[in-house]
């Protein structure tokens, strides 16, 4: 059983050898632009325009809650697009995070990650916009990854994270 290493940093840049994925929760509405997001599109442009193009299409796939888009942008690196948040914050009542969806979407990533033999690296997935709290996000991960043997490494970006 692997255990989930914190570290300060950029979790666009994973600190480590090897095939990586970075993991982040994504809204089912198709709305790209805020948080995260930013980050990644600042780096690469395949992240976004995969889930713009999963969700113009989820008439005939499986975008969803629960769902997991893994996208190449490097080698030996992807990007997994997560489901795990129901709308935007602001619209409608209560926070977006969908903590249920996003155990879904980790299980559901273990066994790519496991095929593709990667560690797994992210922010506090769920915890910015989509207003979850790491405490009920982080057994989620432990559970359905580092209790499988995945190494996850969780980035704090910034001063004060």
């Amino acid at each position: 059983m692997s255990e989930i290493s914190y570290v300060r940093g950029d979790a666009t840049a994973p600190c480590a050898e090897g095939a990586r994925v970075i993991a982040h929760v994504c809204n089912d509405i198709g709305g790209w632009g805020r948080g995260f997001v930013s980050a990644l599109s600042k780096r690469w442009p395949e992240p976004e325009a995969a889930y713009r193009a999963w969700y113009r299409g989820r008439a005939a796939n499986d975008f969803g809650l629960g769902a997991v888009q893994l996208v190449e942008v490097g080698p030996l690196l992807w990007v997994a697009n997560m489901i795990g948040q129901h709308g935007i914050k602001g619209r409608g009542k209560g926070v977006p995070v969908r903590y249920e969806a996003i155990d879904t979407a980790l299980g559901r990533l273990a066994g790519q990650v496991i095929e593709l033999g990667a560690s797994v690296h992210m922010p506090r997935i769920g915890c910015g916009l989509a207003g979850g709290e790491w405490p009920l996000v982080e057994p989620l991960v432990a559970g359905r990854l580092a209790g499988r043997g995945i190494p996850v490494t969780v980035y704090d970006h910034g001063e004060g994270a």
